[in-house]
């Protein structure tokens, strides 16, 4: 299954829960060094990168060379019905997938009470049950590491971040509504995640 996801921020009524953990993150922050120089609204925007208190507005999936999917709506729909996909996959490929998309997919199956279809151990240093085409392209190294788009460069493939909407632009096309063009963007890049992994395997 190749995959990838889009969050946002945490809703509008967490924001009241938010305040106070950054009020203590603050106040830790001025016994520690010389404060936080993160305002609030930095701090409810960063929770897009965490399932915690951020949420999945889509995921786009695609098994072996079928069709690219996507799903949207509730949150809670979206998850199941991405695990429901998963049944019986033995390979999750994905870009940054270890460490974001899958991890962030198990997050909100947990906070939504929505039990996974597959047991999936994040061991790092192998490519299976999860390739991470990211991780892979290094060699698990912290040094070279590239971008989806900067790999699709290298590999003479069609980047796609080259649309209206890029990830940093996702949080407002969903405030605007625009799902349909947030999923399209996702399924660019599973298309992109497909190819490279072909190159990648040589297959």
């Amino acid at each position: 299954m190749f995959l990838d996801i889009e969050t946002v921020p945490a809703e509008e009524t967490k924001k009241g829960m938010l305040r106070e953990l950054y009020l203590r993150k603050q106040e830790k922050a001025r016994k520690i060094a010389n404060g936080n120089a993160q305002t609030f609204e930095e701090y409810v925007e960063a929770t897009g990168l965490d399932g915690t208190f951020g949420r999945i507005c889509c995921i786009s999936y695609a098994i072996d060379d079928g069709p690219t999917k996507s799903l949207a709506g509730e949150e809670k729909e979206i998850v199941a019905n991405f695990w429901e996909a998963a049944k019986g996959v033995d390979l999750f490929v994905g870009f940054n997938l270890m460490d974001f998309d899958l991890r962030f997919i198990y997050q909100r199956s947990v906070i939504w009470g929505v039990k996974p279809s597959v047991e999936l151990m994040f061991a790092r240093f192998r490519n299976s049950p999860i390739y991470d085409v990211m991780h892979e392209w290094s060699r698990w190294s912290n040094l070279g590491r590239t971008s989806l788009h900067g790999l699709a460069k290298a590999l003479s493939l069609p980047s796609s971040k080259e649309g209206d909407i890029e990830g940093r632009h996702v949080a407002k096309a969903y405030a605007d509504g625009r799902i349909k063009e947030i999923c399209e963007y996702c399924e660019r890049d599973v298309e992109l995640t497909r190819q490279i992994y072909k190159k990648m395997t040589f297959a």
